[in-house]
């Protein structure tokens, strides 16, 4: 089968309200939640959020074709959601589906500048959406096929996750490539309390590209972990915390529960990636590397690249979207993990999720043109920083 696309996106969908609050003072937004409080912001950017229009939509102006597969509800978010998505393109939405019978889904996306980002998120639709309102068939022609936001669909994490591992392991019948993002969940939610192990250990033998953050793995995976962690950053900022060893441990045994790549988001710190075995890779489906044995066996950081931070809305989505384009054009390893960090900057230097993505040249190009990286000092045993790639490598065993 031959189709016009070459990647399917689908899971979470949501209508994003994101205002501009580049002129908020510490001091204001530190009381912007005490009752009665009138705080004055910019315009609002409308747009649509969540990874089948972060990723997806992000693919599309990389020069990937894409196809999107969500759910929105027959109601005036719902329309301003498929209006938005077909500006970029009218058969993008071909996927989608609207029903009558539910509401769309919406979040209010606060982030000032120099503060990590507040959701006040309705998940709606997309706890309806299950594994049969998959176009299997369409995956057929596809290369690969990318789902985002389990934690926030009801109907993928209830029972043990049962519907979501039943995506993928349909999806891995037709040859595609599979690849999955997740979320973090409020601990107090329903998709918060859930067995994360047990899902994942059901899920990740179908799933060949794993690219969760560091927080939602160790949420997920190692929650005594997240906790300390977390208390031993005070309630802030656990980034400056992770260290290589943690991540080599980490990825093991990510690699082991079954994916052949695994990229760990680090937020300003860059982009983590982990890869298994030749043989592993080789039958990783329609968009495996051509050359298997030069991504086999790699632990690479790549640092951020410096921006003028306007916000960090979908800056992780756009990061895989580098990614997996990378992937896609057969890019090496070292490429591919720089060029997911170059979109992921190029992202935060606009207020919403999309308008800061480049077109793939002129990403290279900035590149090439000598872009300065943040600083990272690894300090450990075993990893070297290459001066050319600008990127470091583990080259022994870990700390």
């Amino acid at each position: 089968m031959t189709s016009d696309f070459s990647v399917v996106v689908a899971g979470h969908i949501c209508l994003d309200i994101v205002p501009d609050m580049r002129g908020i003072s510490q001091s204001s937004f530190e009381q912007l939640f005490l009752p009665g409080r009138l705080i004055v912001t910019g315009p609002a950017a409308l747009s649509t959020g969540g990874p089948v229009s972060n990723t997806g939509l992000a693919l599309h102006k990389l020069g990937v074709p894409t196809r999107l597969m969500g759910k929105v509800g027959d109601d005036l978010f719902g329309q301003a959601m498929i209006g938005i998505v077909r500006t970029f393109g009218p058969q993008l939405a071909d996927g989608m589906i609207v029903d009558p019978a539910v509401s769309s889904s919406y979040t209010v996306i606060i982030s000032p500048p120099g503060f990590d980002r507040i959701f006040l998120h309705d998940p709606s639709a997309n706890d309806t959406f299950g594994a049969d309102d998959i176009r299997y068939d369409l995956l057929k022609g596809a290369r690969l096929f990318h789902f985002g936001y389990p934690p926030l669909m009801k109907l993928m994490y209830i029972d043990d996750g049962r519907q979501c591992a039943e995506v993928f392991r349909r999806a891995k019948q037709t040859g595609v490539t599979t690849s999955l993002d997740m979320a973090l969940p409020d601990p107090s939610s329903p998709g918060g309390r859930m067995d994360w192990v047990k899902i994942l250990r059901a899920t990740l033998p179908h799933v060949d590209v794993f690219l969760p953050s560091i927080e939602e793995i160790l949420y997920m995976l190692r929650r005594e972990t997240y906790d300390a962690l977390w208390h031993n950053a005070k309630g802030h900022d656990i980034l400056p915390l992770i260290t290589p060893a943690l991540l080599s441990d980490l990825s093991d045994e990510l690699l082991e529960l079954g994916p052949k790549i695994v990229g760990l988001k680090l937020g300003y710190r860059g982009l983590y990636l982990r890869t298994g075995r030749r043989a592993a890779l080789e039958g990783m489906g329609r968009a495996r590397p051509s050359d298997a044995a030069g991504w086999a066996d790699r632990e690479l950081w790549s640092p951020c690249f410096k921006v003028n931070l306007v916000g960090a809305a979908g800056s992780g989505d756009s990061t895989i979207a580098g990614f997996l384009s990378a992937l896609l054009r057969d890019l090496p390893p070292d490429e591919a993990v720089t060029v997911a960090v170059a979109v992921g900057a190029c992202n935060v230097e606009a207020a919403d999720t999309l308008s800061g993505v480049r077109p793939w040249d002129e990403t290279l190009q900035r590149v090439a043109a000598g872009w300065e990286r943040h600083a990272l000092d690894l300090e450990a045993p075993g990893w070297r920083f290459d001066s050319g790639q600008q990127i470091w490598r583990r080259t022994g065993p870990p700390a």
